[in-house]
């Protein structure tokens, strides 16, 4: 499901190019900003995850088109595209410190992951320069985004696991085999229920939410 961080209110579709380090100054403050970078950088490292201190540089952008590229993809090709695709979105985000709402940015995304091709003397499927440069597919964006904040998503990574327990935070895998395996173990009612309460604690809360 597409979620903001940011909202339309703060950072406006097509709004002037505004610096990251500016912006979340701005917003943020100094010292929480600081205390961001830090945050992200110390929680990077332990994962071994390779996101740089140059990530909090570049330019913010907002991520409608971005979105909407991961929903095509999907559309296209299901997970087996999708994931590349967002791998690639994020990459450029965050190691990169590329503009994520750039046509040009994007459609090497989508011909890296295979899914269009940025030639547009090649017809395979949809042109990645043209699909972008369109509308198709922002406003079922903008419905599905609308809907994560009134159904209570206030934040991300959420992941939700059978429409009922909702993962907050970036976990590490060992988290998820753990949920798997209480949930297996836990047994399902014949109306399809798990029938046992609650076996985890918090970031695993149970949930309303159907995604």
């Amino acid at each position: 499901m597409p979620f903001r961080l940011i909202n339309n209110a703060l950072l406006p579709e097509g709004a002037s190019k505004v610096d990251k380090e500016t912006f979340y100054t701005n917003h943020l403050g100094k010292g929480r900003f600081q205390n961001l970078e830090s945050a992200i950088s110390r929680w990077a490292a332990e994962k071994n995850i390779p996101i740089p201190p140059s990530s909090f540089r570049g330019v913010m952008s907002q991520s409608t088109r971005a979105h909407r590229l991961a929903m095509k993809a999907g559309k296209l090709g299901g997970q087996k595209l999708q994931v590349p695709v967002l791998c690639g979105i994020f990459k450029a985000n965050l190691e990169d410190s590329k503009d994520i709402a750039d046509t040009n940015v994007l459609a090497e995304i989508a011909e890296g992951a295979g899914m269009m091709s940025k030639d547009e003397a090649d017809q395979n499927l949809l042109q990645a320069v043209k699909f972008l440069q369109s509308d198709e597919l922002e406003k079922e964006v903008e419905n599905m985004c609308d809907k994560a904040r009134s159904i209570g998503i206030t934040g991300v990574p959420l992941t939700i696991i059978d429409g009922r327990w909702a993962v907050s935070g970036g976990q590490s895998s060992d988290v998820y085999i753990q949920i798997f395996k209480k949930l297996a173990a836990a047994g399902v009612s014949p109306t399809g229920v798990y029938s046992a309460p609650s076996p985890f604690p918090v970031p695993v809360i149970e949930t309303s939410i159907y995604a």
